[in-house]
């Protein structure tokens, strides 16, 4: 759906996490299960205070534990519903992610990075892409993945993400951080009733005059059924790559592709510009999926560039689908910060040169 098509009204000026709630009122929820945690909690917050006003059920479980299996439950049941938290609230819910994606349920999972590992720190961090991309609990399952990179879609990403979920019948994550989540600024929020409800003539809502009684499990016990299941689950994920969104900004003439999403994609924008005014001819493609990633794209981009730069607040895990997609053609490199620090894009554009210097002096 094209956010010009479902935003209305005047900007208002709103923190990320209350954007993000905000919008999930106006997207119809039914209800909300979380557990707070810091820099996610807001969303918690705003869902409270403003519940008199709405009709949707939002209830504070007593773990992460319990509020995504609280999930698994309501969405059986055909409600559309969503919790969120941050890094280690996040690693708690991984066995129940993985039965809600093995019984094929839509909810929506908001993960507010912090930096880790461990209990770690309050501070933004993007060290939770492998998790979120990769299946970070058991089996062989993927969610659908959106990464923000502004308060205006933070809230417009609520709406995509339920209707990607309800389209595929699978659970679909918007992977944001502590900054995007905490920082302010103008969006025009998603008008409400703008995202229908669908049939779900699946859900468990007992037997009728038309059906028997809808059994919704994740238990296959039989190798022969638990296979057909996984080759379902695959046929269903090799046709979600035609929902891949992705960025583009002055790529047409780049010798240089940086790759970065999120927070990094925005700083990188600077780099874009600061390095176009030095002569430098920088590009930068934007992942707006994550999950299914823009392989093709990068990969025809990677005939016309020296080579890229995957920009990451982590140690390098986007870096890897990078290197996939370009399938050796060129080279790619990682720039990155940890622990919650945030490259700046006077860092950025220094590793750049020096990367471009080396080559020019290779080619010597």
């Amino acid at each position: 759906m094209d956010n010009k098509e479902k935003t209305t009204g005047e900007a208002s000026l709103m923190k990320g996490n209350e954007a993000l709630a905000e919008a999930a009122f106006r997207a119809n929820i039914d209800a909300y299960f979380g557990y707070p945690i810091t820099p996610q909690s807001e969303v918690l917050e705003y869902l409270e205070r403003e519940a008199p006003k709405h009709e949707a059920l939002i209830l504070q479980a007593e773990s992460e534990i319990a509020s995504i299996n609280m999930i698994y439950g309501a969405a059986g049941a055909g409600a559309r519903v969503m919790t969120s938290s941050s890094s280690p609230g996040i690693s708690l819910m991984q066995e129940g992610l993985s039965y809600i994606a093995s019984a094929q349920l839509p909810c929506l999972v908001v993960n507010v990075a912090r930096g880790g590992p461990g209990l770690g720190t309050i501070q933004p961090s993007q060290g939770d892409y492998f998790q979120a991309t990769k299946g970070g609990g058991h089996g062989d399952y993927h969610l659908i993945v959106l990464a923000p990179a502004s308060v205006q879609e933070m809230a417009d990403f609520v709406f995509d993400a339920f209707a990607l979920a309800e389209k595929y019948r699978n659970p679909a994550m918007i992977l944001t951080d502590g900054a995007l989540g905490q920082m302010m600024e103008k969006v025009i929020l998603p008008e409400k009733g703008s995202l229908p409800k669908i049939p779900k003539p699946w859900a468990t809502t007992g037997k009728t005059k038309d059906r028997d009684h809808n059994i919704i499990t994740s238990l296959f016990i039989q190798p022969e059924e638990m296979e057909q299941v996984n080759l379902q689950l695959q046929k269903k994920y090799e046709s979600m790559q035609s929902e891949v969104r992705f960025e583009e900004i002055n790529t047409d003439d780049a010798e240089i592709i940086l790759v970065a999403y999120g927070l990094s994609a925005r700083i990188c924008q600077k780099v874009v510009d600061i390095g176009r005014e030095k002569g430098i001819k920088i590009g930068l493609l934007r992942p707006i999926t994550l999950y299914p990633y823009p392989y093709k794209r990068l990969r025809e981009l990677a005939d016309q560039v020296e080579f890229m730069v995957s920009v990451e607040m982590s140690a390098g895990q986007m870096v890897e689908d990078v290197r996939l997609a370009v399938e050796g053609k060129v080279p790619v490199h990682i720039k990155g910060r940890m622990g919650g620090m945030i490259t700046t894009p006077e860092e950025i554009l220094l590793e750049v040169e020096k990367i471009h210097e080396q080559l020019n002096a290779l080619q010597v």
